[in-house]
């Protein structure tokens, strides 16, 4: 509580934690003829013979729009687009603090898809990338499709892919540390939202051995039936022995358990019917699905929340200022697959292998290296593409 208070405090004393400020002065009457009129026509006119050169001519290069419904506002729930922006604000300083990106928030009015992405599309000539944040599912898995169909600069959904990558860099890291090879290992993901249907994704395509998806209603299975067609899709890929039932039922022999759900959702018991050295990555905020000390006496090997007073701290800032600091300097049309594997990888590198262990997978989320190594890795990935 005291926490919370020091909180509202600091919120009302800053009155907003980013501002808009000249990049340049003007004191002089040329000043003014060259940032204003008559001078600025000519920028006006080579944009319009060549509307790349909005890149070289503007602020564009280097500005991403945050866009959020405020449907799925950290653990708040649909709490409304004015009580999203303190949030939204808060990522905007950070796009800033650690990769020199200039972030505007945008909140939207609307829950409609539609009118998101033809709002989103209106926006995307003024803005270098279009990073979507705390949009409920599984309405942001359609809003994020269409946006990359329909826009030519980057799209990321962050509560997908940043923690996707993250959980993947951190997976690499501890594997190394209980021995075993990807493609011999079976994870279990508790929460089917946008985060668990992303991490699925991309440690699949990564190479993990099978991957099986549990949200309220148990495991994710082909042909079952699904009201939601991202789960539909990822029933198909995933879950190679058909496991059905809760969490405690399909988690015996698992050697990943990857949380993305609710406090409490996993106990020591369960921890115990795992493989050997068995991998916990419980990240429910504020309060994980089960405590690194319950895991680790249960006989978990290696444990990562997303809480910063544990080690190993699974944080989606290790991924997204890297990641579209890289994609803007490389002027990227998109952000591959390709692009996010580069960016785990680089991530994951940052801990070198005679220093990993079960207590340090990851490197802190201020480390002033990460978004620098992430920029170069995705940059390259895109160039070689």
């Amino acid at each position: 509580m005291d926490l919370e208070k020091r909180a509202l405090d600091a919120h009302k004393t800053w009155r907003g934690k980013i501002r808009v400020e000249a990049n340049l002065n003007v004191e002089t009457k040329e000043d003014l003829s060259l940032a204003y009129t008559p001078g600025v026509a000519a920028a006006c006119l080579a944009i319009e013979k060549d509307p790349e050169e909005s890149y070289a001519l503007t602020r564009r290069w280097n500005t991403v729009a945050v866009v959020t419904d405020g449907t799925a506002v950290l653990g708040l729930g649909d709490i409304g687009p004015e009580a999203a922006m303190p949030v939204m604000e808060g990522k905007a300083l950070l796009f800033s603090r650690f990769a020199g990106i200039d972030a505007i928030p945008i909140c939207l009015d609307t829950k409609d898809p539609d009118e998101i992405v033809r709002t989103v599309e209106l926006l995307s000539k003024s803005f270098g990338g279009i990073n979507l944040e705390d949009i409920s599912a599984p309405r942001c898995f359609t809003i994020e499709r269409r946006l990359k169909e329909s826009l030519q600069i980057p799209v990321l959904h962050d509560d997908q892919h940043g923690t996707a990558v993250v959980v993947t860099a951190a997976l690499q890291n501890a594997l190394r540390v209980v021995r075993k090879r990807k493609e011999a290992v079976r994870a279990v993901i508790n929460g089917a939202g946008s985060a668990g249907c992303a991490i699925a994704r991309l440690i699949l395509s990564w190479g993990v051995g099978d991957v099986v998806l549990v949200d309220r209603f148990g495991a994710l299975c082909e042909g079952d039936g699904f009201d939601n067609p991202e789960h539909e899709r990822m029933a198909r890929l995933s879950n190679k022995e058909k496991l059905k039932g809760s969490l405690a039922e399909v988690l015996p022999g698992a050697d990943v358990f990857i949380g993305v759900s609710r406090a409490g959702l996993l106990n020591g018991d369960m921890v115990r019917t795992m493989a050997e050295n068995p991998i916990v990555f419980a990240m429910a905020n504020p309060t994980p699905e089960i405590f690194p000390e319950e895991a680790k006496a249960a006989g978990a090997a290696v444990v990562g929340t997303g809480r910063s007073d544990y080690p190993n701290q699974i944080n989606n800032l290790l991924a997204f200022p890297g990641i579209f600091r890289g994609a803007l300097d490389a002027r990227a049309r998109a952000i591959t697959d390709e692009m996010l594997f580069a960016a785990s990888g680089a991530i994951a590198s940052l801990v070198p292998p005679e220093t990993v262990s079960a207590e340090a997978i990851l490197p802190s989320p201020l480390d002033e290296r990460v978004a620098k190594a992430v920029a170069r890795a995705v940059a390259e990935a895109w160039k070689n593409a």
